[in-house]
């Protein structure tokens, strides 16, 4: 199961850096994250200030 970004993110870019795998790239108007690379660390979700990025429900 991968994370992904929910339409609270304000864009801050904080998650990029965090992510071990280089899942996470700016979309258009927030940042998202390739399922195909996420880990599911929750590293990412773990920094975000507005608790944007949670895990994907089946």
């Amino acid at each position: 199961m991968a994370y992904i970004i929910n339409d609270t993110c304000i864009a801050c870019g904080v998650c990029v850096p965090e992510c071990p795998v280089d899942a996470i790239s700016e979309g258009d108007p927030i940042y998202v994250i390739d399922p195909d690379l996420c880990t599911d660390c929750g590293a990412c979700a773990d920094v975000c200030p507005t608790e944007s990025i949670e895990p994907e429900e089946d």
